[in-house]
């Protein structure tokens, strides 16, 4: 997509590019998302950059309009498996707050000038840039939401200091952080015992109710539950995560599927409850991968519906997502020993709740406990290779290395390699290792096999 494209969809307010690019306005300082409902800048003060990040390196502060910070991430690095690719997913998943720069570049396996150069050269901002952005957004959430003090916020959105958390909130909102939090709309307290209020947003329509059958169906006692009526229901889950454990809810939001929503986005209700409130990026993160929320719909539905089998099943249910995993090792380990056995292991083996919710009481147990628990057979094979690194499901883990690495443990089927890698490793693009199909559902074609599911036509 060349300048004059983009200044188009300016033009046009469409919103299926949020996320996929920004605008800055030179007359007023400000960058925006694509769908901004200001008035239209002239062509000639509007410049065009690829992350909110370069935006804000260019001097450009957030709208308060259209909140340029709150879009969906780009689907392009959910596609993507090269370098640039993996490196954005392990920045939005907090890697660069808890590992730096060189932490990430051996997760990538190049050298941290390396990664600076690609992601600068590509992206207009280096890994620090990229992740102070996030850290930003983390301190407004934090800010808005609840009565953390302000210098515990600093710190729990991954500043290094009060001072840097200070200079950057005023760089990209142009407010201190008090002006900031007092901006909010009112709403009831929620500290950290009530749990951090959210709004996932998702681009284009959003087909929740497939989503949350999934996910009911799949439901693993002690660790998820799913209540309510359909099209009125709530998914709770327990986290796993770096710094403590959380719990997640996340609520089916009536009215943003079916057919006639074609060119709608929204967004998912959410509230987090975190034992450690640095866990808040992360834990977004992976609701993200699990309810597919970053995807691009438009996309797809279009690969998918020149094609006669698959037209009537993307017609009735426009922007279908694939749904990933909140934890990639603990959807491994399901896949291979399923649901019943996956419930035993937690009753085992899993983490208490230090404050049990409801039927919420474990966290999945952590491949290190199992691999000692359970060594033997395809499960402990699987766990002891999570545990020393040898088999690596991350956000940015390398998806070819890993579907070898799972091939070759004992026992490991076809089958069983293909889930992970669809649900685990979040590739749009795995096909059935059993049968053929089109190659015109290229890149789609994980896609294209859970509308075949939800309709009921594959297992």
């Amino acid at each position: 997509m060349d300048e004059e494209t983009r200044y188009e969809v300016v033009r046009s307010r469409d919103g299926r590019f949020d996320g996929a690019f920004f605008f800055g306005v030179e007359t007023t300082g400000i960058y925006c998302r694509p769908s901004c409902p200001a008035v239209t800048p002239k062509r000639r003060n509007v410049r065009f950059f690829a992350t909110a990040a370069a935006a804000q390196g260019c001097g450009f502060r957030a709208c308060r309009r259209c909140r340029p910070d709150a879009v969906p991430g780009s689907a392009e690095w959910n596609v993507r498996a090269d370098v640039v690719g993996r490196a954005m997913r392990m920045i939005g998943d907090g890697v660069v707050d808890r590992e730096g720069v060189a932490g990430l570049a051996g997760r990538l396996g190049y050298s941290a000038r390396q990664v600076q150069r690609q992601l600068t050269a590509e992206l207009g901002a280096g890994p620090v840039a990229l992740a102070r952005a996030q850290r930003a957004h983390t301190a407004r959430v934090l800010l808005q939401t609840t009565d953390l003090p302000i210098t515990e916020i600093a710190f729990a959105a991954g500043f290094a200091s009060v001072r840097q958390f200070n200079d950057t909130i005023r760089a990209v909102y142009a407010m201190t952080p008090t002006r900031l939090r007092a901006a909010a709309p009112r709403r009831p307290a929620s500290g950290p015992t009530a749990g951090i209020p959210l709004r996932l947003a998702h681009r284009g329509p959003y087909q929740s109710g497939a989503v949350f059958d999934l996910l009911a169906d799949e439901a693993l006692a002690g660790v998820e539950h799913v209540s309510g009526a359909p099209g009125k229901r709530t998914y709770r889950r327990t986290l796993r995560l770096p710094y403590g454990t959380g719990i997640a809810a996340v609520d089916e939001r009536p009215g943003v599927s079916g057919a006639g929503t074609a060119h709608r986005s929204g967004w998912l209700d959410a509230r987090l409850h975190l034992s450690d409130p640095r866990d808040l990026t992360t834990a977004v993160q992976r609701l993200r991968r699990l309810f597919d929320l970053d995807a691009d719909p438009y996309a797809a539905d279009e690969r998918l519906a020149a094609d006669p089998r698959l037209a009537p099943l993307v017609a009735a249910r426009p922007g279908l997502r694939s749904p990933g995993a909140a934890d990639p090792e603990e959807l491994a380990v399901r896949a291979v020993v399923g649901r019943v056995e996956a419930e035993q292991l937690v009753r085992r083996y899993g983490k208490a709740l230090d404050a049990p919710c409801g039927p919420l009481t474990h966290v999945f147990p952590e491949p290190g406990v199992l691999a000692q628990a359970e060594p033997d057979g395809t499960l402990g094979a699987l766990t002891a290779a999570l545990a020393d690194g040898a088999l690596r499901l991350d956000a940015g883990a390398d998806r070819d290395q890993a579907e070898a690495a799972l091939a070759a443990l004992p026992g490991m089927d076809a089958r069983t390699v293909a889930v992970i890698r669809t649900r685990a490793l979040g590739d749009p693009d795995v096909p059935p290792p059993d049968r053929p199909v089109p190659e015109t559902w290229r890149p789609w074609r994980s896609y294209a096999l859970r509308h075949l599911h939800t309709a009921g036509e594959t297992e």
